[in-house]
């Protein structure tokens, strides 16, 4: 019976070196990717590094350029949302058009029948197709960022890693003397140096001042620039006030940052659109979920309507929701699918 064809998307990370590791064990045939994103400046030793891996692994390397496409639908995307006054999440994008999409497409012209990736989740079969599952290190999990992936990269894509811990990944690696084992796990937005997100807007679009207002329209002072600032900020505002500010809001149209107390930034509602759902069809009625408003967010109790987009009703109101983060919807360990925040109503 011949091996089955498995391409592994390879970063240079633990993760996906072992996703890598545990394929070829299970007894498939293995090759690595790798998409060059975003100019590097460690590209020559994670090259290196991969290489190493893929001459332990004894597994083909492939590596392809991709920077093209990846500027053009996240780098842009991200210039863009910010400039509308939106708090954008890339990486979600980025497993969208570039892993999830382009670069499973192409691994799929090249003659693989799966892809694989490092990420904590989990795929189980069902009557109608397939689901997408929480990892079992719910402390791992990473289905917040996979949520746009709908039952045609569900068929052809394989995650070794979702029933495993963190600490086995790694002892896995160091087992294999995989070079990966030494690297530090990367927290920051590819692409932007130092994780410095307000230096990197700041090459690409141009600040325009307004004012500062209170939530019933008083002007408290000059910020520097909407872009520069986030939904929940507290610090970083120049004013001074007899109790702590947060931004509420941020008023593209008219140019305004909007500051208030703690208790202004609970809402109970958000308004969400550009909806996805894993079965491909969106549940029918209202029904009660559980959602998360941001990756590190706790899930949190909400009823779901939908109608020319969701309109989710938090049974609790909740705090510093920012529209262009990405709202998750789930039952139990399954995630439904989710959608882009446009808006919060008290």
């Amino acid at each position: 019976m011949p091996q089955k064809r498995v391409a592994v998307a390879m970063s240079g990370g633990v993760d996906s070196s072992v996703a890598a590791a545990l394929l070829k064990q299970a007894g498939y045939e293995v090759s690595g990717v790798h998409a060059r994103m975003w100019p590097d400046p460690e590209l020559a030793s994670t090259v290196s590094d991969l290489e190493n891996t893929c001459r332990i692994l004894d597994i083909p390397l492939h590596q392809l350029d991709m920077e093209k496409e990846f500027r053009r639908l996240v780098v842009d995307y991200f210039i863009q949302e910010y400039s509308h006054g939106r708090t954008p999440n890339p990486c979600i994008v980025c497993n969208q058009h570039i892993k999830l999409g382009l670069l499973m497409d192409r691994a799929l012209e090249m003659g693989a029948e799966y892809m694989a990736t490092g990420h904590y989740a989990r795929i189980e079969p069902a009557p109608d197709g397939y689901r997408l599952l929480k990892a079992a290190d719910e402390s791992k999990d990473q289905t917040y960022f996979l949520y746009t992936l709908g039952q045609r990269q569900l068929e052809h894509l394989l995650l070794p890693l979702g029933e495993l811990r963190k600490e086995k990944v790694r002892n896995i690696a160091g087992e294999l003397g995989l070079p990966a084992v030494s690297r530090s796990e990367s927290q920051d937005i590819c692409f932007i140096p130092g994780n410095d997100y307000r230096a990197f807007i700041a090459q690409h679009i141009s600040f325009q001042p307004g004012d500062i207002i209170g939530v019933k329209g008083k002007v408290m002072g000059q910020h520097e620039g909407l872009a520069q600032y986030t939904v929940g900020q507290r610090q970083g505002l120049g004013l001074t006030s007899d109790e702590p500010l947060y931004v509420i809001e941020l008023d593209a149209a008219n140019n305004r940052l909007v500051v208030g107390s703690k208790d202004q930034l609970l809402h109970s509602v958000l308004l969400a659109s550009e909806l996805s759902w894993v079965s491909g069809k969106a549940p029918a009625g209202p029904i009660n979920i559980m959602a998360k408003v941001r990756y590190k967010a706790p899930e949190v109790a909400a009823e779901l309507y939908l109608n020319n987009g969701a309109e989710l009703r938090f049974v609790e109101p909740q705090q510093a929701i920012a529209p262009g983060q990405s709202v998750v919807f789930y039952q139990e360990d399954a995630i439904l699918g989710g959608g882009i925040i446009d808006a919060v109503l008290h």
